[in-house]
């Protein structure tokens, strides 16, 4: 049985969550959430969140073992970019964009 969960907008770049997303891909719920706690890396706070979601989400159905689930998939879209300027030298603007992010993880029994 799987069990997702999705966090929408999240104002971190895809490309920086996405070397996380790796590390614990196909892991165990526990380990992962343990190797989310120890990271120092900022996208881990959102992942650690996400994955708790997925797995209240599992707990909700009642033929789900939660000590046994799994990070089945683990992915990150790009969200919509708030574009921002930043004033440079001789009456110049350079554009900032700040990028955003569609977490998605899906979780399956082992």
């Amino acid at each position: 049985m799987e069990a997702k969960a999705v966090a929408k907008y999240m104002r971190i770049s895809p490309r920086k969550v996405r070397l996380i997303m790796d590390q614990i891909r196909g892991k165990k719920v526990g380990e992962s959430l343990n190797m989310l706690n120890f990271s120092p890396k900022k996208g881990a706070v959102f992942l650690k969140k996400l994955i708790q979601s997925a797995v209240a989400n599992a707990g909700e159905k009642t033929d789900v073992d939660i000590d046994n689930l799994y990070i089945k998939r683990i992915f990150a879209d790009e969200g919509p970019t708030l574009k921002r300027y930043r004033p440079r030298a001789m009456g110049r603007a350079t554009r900032i964009r700040k990028r955003t992010s569609h977490l998605t993880v899906i979780l399956e029994e082992m």
